[in-house]
């Protein structure tokens, strides 16, 4: 990735318009003033007034605040150029177990070594999405451990996501992918998972969301708390 290229794309997207965005399942967005999540449906409030509502499956995200600020931009470039997470493998490790010490850690270390994700990771990722509780529905439609959307769910083969094995062999295949199509960088996964790849993409790098900005390095935080010598063990981490 070309610094250079991040800092003007960065740039062209500098702005203090403010939005909630609607992500697609197709890859399309838009811009929306608010939204309403009712049982499988969701009701978009377009900021020209107008209205529509679709299946909740056809939106794979929402994404808040879409506010683009100096301060903002100068994060994402700080993250660009040192990066928030350690650069190493984020590859399955037996020395490197789940934190926070949760009745779920056998289920994470399971996907994790299924899916060859850092157990660490995978934990960091359902403290900042659920806090651990299984039945969390979100606002935007966001569902289980892993805080699946519907689509994210079918498209990772989740028929329940209500179902902590299910939901956590979903969302752990899903950081899978992400970690391969974004070649290994965690700082790029991460905030695909929270804002989508396709914002990844749109951006050249981390979105410059304050939302998507905080994910990446409260989850990078936890992470860097127990990076230790390959040789000692790491400790758990509250």
């Amino acid at each position: 990735m070309i610094r250079s290229a991040i800092a003007t794309s960065l740039l062209l997207f500098a702005t203090t318009a403010s939005a909630s965005i609607a992500v697609f399942t197709d890859g399309r967005t838009l811009k929306i003033a608010s939204y309403q999540v009712e049982d499988e449906s969701i009701h978009l409030t377009l900021q020209s007034g107008g209205r529509m509502s679709m299946p909740l499956a056809r939106v794979d995200r929402i994404v808040d605040d879409e506010i683009v600020t100096p301060e903002v931009v100068a994060e994402v470039k700080k993250i660009a150029e040192v990066g928030a997470f350690p650069k190493r493998s984020w590859r399955y490790a037996e020395m490197r177990q789940p934190l926070f010490h949760s009745r779920f850690d056998k289920l994470i270390v399971e996907a994790a070594r299924h899916f060859d994700v850092d157990a660490a990771l995978v934990s960091a990722v359902i403290k900042a999405e659920s806090d651990y509780n299984p039945r969390e529905t979100s606002h935007k439609g966001a569902r289980g451990l892993m805080q699946l959307m519907p689509a994210t769910a079918t498209r990772f083969g989740v028929t329940n996501s209500f179902d902590p094995v299910a939901n956590v062999y979903g969302g752990t295949r899903y950081l899978r992918w992400l970690l391969e199509t974004f070649e290994g960088n965690a700082d790029l996964a991460v905030a695909a998972y929270n804002a989508g790849e396709g914002n990844v993409w749109k951006y050249n790098g981390v979105p410059p969301f304050r939302e998507t900005v905080n994910y990446v390095k409260r989850i990078a935080k936890h992470v860097r708390a127990i990076e230790v010598p390959a040789a000692a063990t790491p400790v758990a981490s509250r």
